[in-house]
């Protein structure tokens, strides 16, 4: 048993080795976890290998199809998160001043922008770095991996397990819009209600890996309409390559209302309902930082005075999404 094993164990068990073990345990997989950690697969397989040899006992079972926890490496899991949390604080505490904040403002949105900037008015003293992850999915793997510490986004539609080590605060309902091509049928419209869509092919990300929170959005708002999900597109980064994409595959894109304008196309609000995404700022659990405190107090402070929490009467939300107050 894993509990014998460790109290006859004569080895203080190393947090590297737990950090090793909780990402191939979160990600079932070596080579992503490998790449989360910034070590060459070998090397983690190696640590897990002298975790098992310290501990007594085998933390997974490898087949050359998947990778699972054993019994031993489920009961594991939670103490291992505790110790490196721990482990994490210590040194925190201890630093001569605290660390940059990494914030992802993750997309081009004005709104995380002006979150950011607010913060650092409220703590001048504090450097708030801004970083662009893309895909919120994409990011929480990099706040659990300590690469940055808070980002924005749909954080009901992450994973639960990712959910499990990460805390949210609601920042805003961020209306829905449509992006067109300039001589779209619909592009004439001031708004664009959601039954003109119907027999649409709407681009929404998916495919991509970093943003399946913001597919399944679309998944949910398009069932019942007629709107269909386009496919798998090569991902368009820069004003250029969007415009290039657009005008080979033509599909209209799914964005909220602030996206930035884009060549040779309109931006139109989606209405009838109003489809709204809920963005929170979001951050590894027990974090513990100044400028994490003053990012809060901003996101809060711009929320009240802008109404970003105000929802539209009738304004459609996904149901049961976690992470959101009753309405």
């Amino acid at each position: 048993m894993l509990t014998a094993a460790v109290v006859t164990s004569s080895y203080d068990i190393d947090p590297r080795l737990l950090r090793a073990f909780t990402a191939v345990a979160e990600e079932l997989h070596f080579t992503r976890a490998a790449a989360r950690l910034y070590l060459a697969q070998q090397a983690l397989s190696r640590d897990i290998r002298r975790l098992e040899r310290e501990l007594g006992t085998e933390l997974f079972v490898r087949t050359t199809r998947q990778v699972a926890l054993t019994a031993d490496g489920e009961r594991l899991l939670p103490y291992a998160r505790r110790v490196l949390a721990a482990h994490d604080e210590l040194v925190d505490a201890f630093r001569a001043e605290p660390r940059p904040l990494l914030v992802d403002l993750n997309s081009p949105d004005l709104v995380h922008e002006r979150v950011l900037l607010r913060a650092r008015e409220l703590a001048p003293e504090q450097e708030l770095m801004a970083r662009y992850e893309s895909g919120l999915t994409g990011a929480a793997q990099s706040i659990l991996a300590g690469r940055i510490d808070a980002s924005f986004g749909r954080y009901g539609g992450l994973d639960a397990r990712l959910r499990a080590r990460l805390d949210s605060q609601l920042v805003r309902y961020e209306p829905m819009a449509v992006i067109l091509p300039e001589d779209h049928p619909l592009a004439g419209l001031p708004e664009v209600p959601l039954d003109r869509l119907a027999g649409e092919r709407i681009y929404a990300g998916a495919g991509n890996e970093r943003t399946p929170e913001w597919t399944d959005l679309a998944a949910r708002l398009f069932a019942g309409r007629g709107i269909e999900i386009a496919p798998p597109a090569p991902l368009a980064v820069g004003k250029e390559e969007f415009r290039r994409l657009m005008a080979k595959y033509r599909h209209p894109v799914l964005a909220v209302v602030d996206f930035p304008a884009m060549p040779d196309c309109v931006t139109r609000p989606l209405v009838d309902p109003v489809p709204l995404s809920p963005v929170s700022l979001v951050w590894r659990k027990g974090l513990r930082h100044p400028g994490l405190d003053a990012l809060r107090r901003a996101a809060a402070e711009l929320g009240a005075r802008e109404g970003w929490l105000a929802r539209p009467a009738g304004a459609w939300l996904p149901e049961g999404e976690p992470g959101l107050p009753a309405a």
